[in-house]
């Protein structure tokens, strides 16, 4: 997606960067208005700092504990980087990438598979896909797809299931991608990056992710199919896991 790609690194890149946020949730906020005509419920403001907070308190959290047991099984070495004045650019760049992608993928592709075929189907297609997405990206390998949408594919659809709005998921997805690139200066999704810190990865590709990143290592992926677990049996409890459109007609039959 051209719009998670972007890297504003000038003040014409973040007036860039700014409009496309914006556009995007205007865009997806007329379309459900005018097509679907109903209330955007889950770009609600209501709630939204909040949800925004916790999900970025939680992408922070699950990247330091991947990079944490990298580098307790060393497999990393985290030196100075750049600095702070480093992390504005990566910050927004975050951003960018994490409107663009949840508004697509959950917001829409999950959302609308969802209302038909159920949660469970939902998130699988929606999985892949987010994995395809990301199938073309420098260092890109089978491993790294299926890595991405174990880990990411499954975790965001779980939290959007979790809260029915989109703010934490997009909270979750760009601290984790800042906390990777801005803040411990570790490629993302295969692009490299310079942040507040560096990090020297070293090991088997399968801990450390190789070209693509810590994204595609196993660690990543233990650590976020389990926070994915947690929060789709968190949704379970609350009775927000939706049935296959059949599945209702079958049981209003009988």
């Amino acid at each position: 997606m051209l719009a998670a790609h972007i890297e504003p690194h000038s003040a014409a890149g973040v007036a860039i960067g700014l409009l496309i946020i914006v556009a995007v949730l205007a865009t997806y906020i007329a379309y459900v208005r005018l097509l679907e005509r109903r209330e955007v419920k889950e770009l609600s403001k209501r709630g939204a700092s909040l949800e925004l907070l916790l999900g970025a308190v939680a992408g922070s959290a699950l990247f330091g504990l991947t990079m944490l047991v990298l580098w307790l099984t060393g497999n990393v070495d985290i030196v100075a980087g750049a600095g702070w004045r480093a992390a504005g650019y990566p910050l927004l760049g975050a951003l960018i990438a994490a409107v663009s992608e949840e508004v697509i993928v959950r917001g829409i592709l999950f959302r609308i598979v969802e209302e038909s075929l159920g949660t469970w189907i939902a998130l699988v297609i929606s999985a892949a896909f987010f994995g395809a997405l990301h199938a073309f990206n420098p260092g890109a390998t089978l491993v790294s797809s299926i890595a991405i949408m174990l880990e990411a594919g499954l975790l965001l659809a779980a939290v959007f299931v979790y809260t029915r709005w989109l703010w934490m998921a997009i909270g979750l997805h760009a601290a984790w991608n800042f906390t990777e690139g801005g803040l411990f200066g570790a490629g993302v999704s295969g692009t490299k990056a310079q942040g507040v810190l560096a990090s020297q990865f070293h090991g088997p590709d399968l801990l450390t992710g190789g070209a693509f990143g810590p994204e595609a290592s196993v660690v990543a992926v233990l650590v976020c199919v389990t926070a994915g677990a947690i929060f789709l049996a968190l949704a379970r409890r609350k009775g927000r896991i939706i049935q296959p459109r059949w599945r209702c007609a079958q049981v209003a039959g009988h």
